[in-house]
C-alpha cells in the first residue's frame, strides 16, 4: 500500500500502531491522520519506543472499547514513557469472522483474535459453539490463517484485513453490540500545548498516585468539584508491586493553564504524589456528536 512507508520516509512523518497491517489501529492511523505513513510493531511498547527514539513522528495506542472496557496493558506502559498525548480518536469497530478464500462458516471450529476482539463478540462466538484462540493482534490472527492454509479456523479482524490477506468475510457484523467503538491516544515526543480560549473545550489527561491516607481520593477529587471541573473518565491500577497505594489515571473537561485547573491540582497535591499531567488536547468531534462531553 502508497501509504506504508518507504526506505526514505522520514521519521516524523511516520505513525507508529500495534499489529499487523489491517489492523483496527492501522485503520485509526489512515482515519485520524491520513498524511503519515503508518509502520506496524509487534506490541505497543515498540510502538512508543519508535517515538521515543525519534524513529516515528507519532504513536496510535488504544486505551478503551465501548463493550470489552480499557486495554490494561497501557496503563501499564504509560507511567514507564515520557511521551504526551496531542490528541485522541475514535473507531467505530466492525468485526467480521473471516476465513480462507472458499471456506464455510459451517466448517469453523476455532475463531481467533485478541483478547479485546473475542470479548467484544463474546456472544456470537458461543452461539456458533466456536474454541477461541488467543492472539497478539486482530489482523495478526488472519494472516496466521492465511499461513496455515487451515479451513477450520476463522479470525476476528477487519475487513480490510480480509482485503490485504486474500480472505472470504464469514460473516460480517459480528459484534454483539452496535456502536462498538475503541478510543485511541495519539502518542508524541513533544507535548503540543494547545492556547486557551475562553468558551473552547479541552480534555486534560493525568496521572497520580494517592497517598495511603484516609479517603485520599475522596478528598483529592474535591478540587475538581469545587472548582466546577467536569471528570469523565477515571481508572485505578497498580504500578508498584505493592497493594500499599493505588495509582489513577484522569481524564478531565479543562486546559492545564486555566484557574480552576490549577487551583485543583493543588489541593490534589495534599493527598496525591507522582502528578504528572498527559497532555491536554481538544476533544475528538465524536464527543459531542455523542454526547458524551458537556
Amino acid at each position: 500500500m502508497s501509504e506504508i512507508m518507504t526506505s526514505s520516509t522520514k521519521s516524523e512523518q511516520i505513525i507508529a500502531f500495534q499489529g499487523h497491517l489491517g489492523a483496527y489501529s492501522h485503520l485509526a492511523c489512515r482515519n485520524a491522520r491520513p498524511n503519515l505513513s503508518p509502520v506496524p510493531c509487534a506490541t505497543f511498547t515498540e510502538a512508543m519506543q519508535k517515538v521515543e527514539k525519534g524513529q516515528a513522528g507519532l504513536a496510535m495506542i488504544p486505551i478503551e472499547n465501548s463493550t470489552a472496557g480499557r486495554v490494561e496493558e497501557i496503563y501499564r506502559q504509560l507511567p514507564k514513557t515520557r511521551l504526551s498525548i496531542i490528541g485522541e480518536h475514535f473507531e467505530s469497530i466492525n468485526h467480521c469472522l473471516i476465513g480462507l478464500k472458499g471456506s464455510q462458516l459451517e466448517s469453523i471450529e476455532t475463531v481467533c483474535s485478541h483478547p479485546q476482539a473475542l470479548a467484544q463478540c463474546d456472544n456470537n462466538i458461543m452461539k456458533l459453539g466456536l474454541k477461541t484462540d488467543v492472539k497478539s493482534d486482530t489482523a495478526g490472527a488472519a494472516h496466521e490463517i492465511m499461513q496455515l492454509q487451515d479451513t477450520t479456523r476463522a479470525a476476528i479482524a477487519s475487513s480490510m484485513a480480509a482485503e490485504l490477506y486474500g480472505m472470504d468475510i464469514l460473516k460480517e457484523n459480528f459484534q454483539d453490540y452496535d456502536g462498538n467503538t475503541t478510543r485511541f491516544i495519539i502518542l508524541s515526543r513533544e507535548a503540543e500545548l494547545p492556547e486557551y480560549r475562553q468558551g473552547q473545550k479541552y480534555l486534560t489527561s493525568l496521572m497520580f498516585r494517592v497517598r495511603n491516607l484516609p479517603a485520599a481520593l475522596y478528598k483529592g477529587m474535591g478540587g475538581f468539584a469545587t472548582n466546577g471541573i467536569n471528570m469523565v473518565k477515571l481508572e485505578s491500577y497498580m504500578d508498584t508491586g505493592s497493594f500499599q497505594a493505588t495509582s489513577f489515571y484522569m481524564d478531565v473537561e479543562a486546559h492545564q493553564s486555566e484557574q480552576g485547573m490549577v487551583n485543583a491540582l493543588e489541593e490534589l497535591a495534599f493527598f496525591a504524589q507522582d502528578i504528572r499531567i498527559l497532555g491536554t488536547y481538544t476533544p475528538s468531534s465524536w464527543r459531542q456528536v455523542k454526547g458524551v462531553i458537556s
